[in-house]
C-alpha cells in the first residue's frame, strides 16, 4: 500500500499516512481520461447559436409577382433562403454538446488522475488548513512554504477564514472534497489535501471498481 507524508501549514512532516490503492494506486490510462475530460468540457458549452428559416423571418407573405407569364422564375416569398433578407437554410439552431457519460466514468476518471497526481509528486497531504482571521498574507505564507505555485486546495469542511484568504491568489482554487473534479485536477500543477478531505475522498471513491 502507498504511503504519503503528512505535513503541516510549515511543511514540517508530522506523520505518513496509508492510501486507499482502490482510489490512488490505478495504472494510467490517458485515452478514458481525455475522453471524459472532452464530454465534461463539451457539456459546458451553451450551443445557443441560431439562424433563423424561412419560417422565422418576418414578411414575405405576399407573392413577389405573378405565377405565370413575366418570363422569370416563380417565386412564392421574398423570405425564401434565395433572396437577400431570406431564411437561412440547413443552418445552426440551439443545441446541447453534452455527450452521454454515467456516474461511474466520471468517479473512474476521478481516480485515474489522482493516482497520476500521487505517481507524479503533485498531491500534498497536509494535517489541516486553518487561519484565526481572513488574511491573504498568511494563505501566501503558507502555500510559498508548501512550494505551491500553482493549486488546488481541498478543504474536507467549509472553512470561510481559508476561503476568504485564498480567493484572490493568482493560480489559487479552493474546493470542497465533493466538488473536486478532474478538470481542476488537471489545470493545476499541485493539489493540497487535508487529511480530512482524504478521509472523505476515500470513503467516497473506495470501494468503486
Amino acid at each position: 500500500m502507498t504511503e504519503i507524508n503528512i505535513v503541516d501549514q510549515a511543511n514540517n512532516v508530522v506523520g505518513k499516512r496509508a492510501l486507499n490503492p482502490e482510489v490512488f494506486g490505478l495504472e494510467g490510462n490517458p485515452g478514458f481520461v481525455h475522453r471524459v475530460y472532452s464530454a465534461l468540457s463539451a457539456a459546458q458549452r451553451f450551443g445557443n447559436h441560431s439562424t433563423k428559416t424561412r419560417a422565422e423571418v418576418s414578411g414575405g407573405g405576399k407573392k413577389p409577382w405573378k405565377q405565370k407569364g413575366t418570363g422569370r422564375a416563380r417565386q412564392g416569398s421574398t423570405r425564401s433562403t434565395q433572396w437577400r433578407h431570406g431564411g437561412i437554410a440547413h443552418g445552426p439552431k440551439t443545441h446541447g454538446y453534452e455527450t452521454r457519460l454515467n456516474k461511474k466514468e466520471r468517479r473512474h476518471a476521478l481516480k485515474l488522475v489522482l493516482s497520476d497526481a500521487l505517481r507524479s509528486g503533485k498531491l500534498i497531504l497536509v494535517n489541516s488548513l486553518t487561519f484565526d482571521v481572513p488574511k491573504t498574507k498568511a494563505f501566501v505564507t503558507v502555500a510559498n512554504a508548501l512550494n505551491v505555485s500553482s493549486g488546488l486546495y481541498v478543504l474536507g469542511s467549509e472553512n470561510n477564514a481559508v476561503a476568504l484568504s485564498g480567493r484572490n491568489i493568482p493560480n489559487t482554487k479552493i474546493v470542497m472534497d465533493g466538488q473536486l473534479n478532474i478538470q481542476d485536477l488537471l489545470k493545476f500543477k499541485q493539489i493540497v489535501l487535508t487529511t480530512e478531505a482524504l478521509d472523505k475522498i476515500e470513503g467516497n471513491l473506495g470501494g468503486e471498481k
